[in-house]
């Protein structure tokens, strides 16, 4: 039997309920979990989120925190199941842990992941997507759904789906 392969992807204060909703139905399609840390800049009741997610909402494996320190000691993350996105990651996303558990963190949509977060895990722990500098970012549900199957793609089991 293959090995258990499980990803979680973390948001910190995501603030647009469409990125959230198509991060939902991406996290469905590769058997994730999704981890709100509040504050949240839209209702999870809100019409906008269910209609990004379309009618697989009430499938997401959902969590919402009210911290991120209570999601950290919950969960008694390692430092090697970690990868933090930002725009200035230390490595690219070609250089992810291939752990089996692997939680994928993400800042909000404005801010980013905040500082004192960025400190907990260290430098080492920094991903980013690379792009061109002619754009400042890629949109976040577009980065999460990335850096999802790109931390799937080195195990044959998930290929097989």
């Amino acid at each position: 039997m293959p090995p258990i392969i499980e990803r979680h992807v973390v948001l910190i204060a995501p603030e647009i309920h469409w990125n959230t909703g198509n991060i939902g139905r991406s996290c469905i399609g590769t058997d994730a979990t999704l981890h709100l840390v509040k504050p949240l800049g839209f209702s999870l009741d809100s019409r906008e989120v269910k209609r990004a997610g379309l009618d697989y909402w009430p499938d997401v494996k959902l969590s919402v925190w009210n911290d991120f320190n209570t999601f950290y000691t919950t969960h008694q993350v390692e430092r090697n199941e970690v990868a933090l996105f930002t725009k200035t990651g230390k490595h690219s996303l070609w250089g992810l842990p291939q752990s089996q558990r692997l939680f994928l963190i993400f800042g909000s949509e404005t801010q980013g992941i905040p500082e004192s977060i960025r400190e907990q895990f260290g430098e080492e722990s920094t991903y980013h997507i690379p792009i061109r500098n002619t754009i400042r970012s890629l949109n976040l549900s577009t980065s999460v759904g990335i850096a999802l199957y790109e931390s799937l793609r080195p195990f044959p089991s998930f290929h097989q789906w």
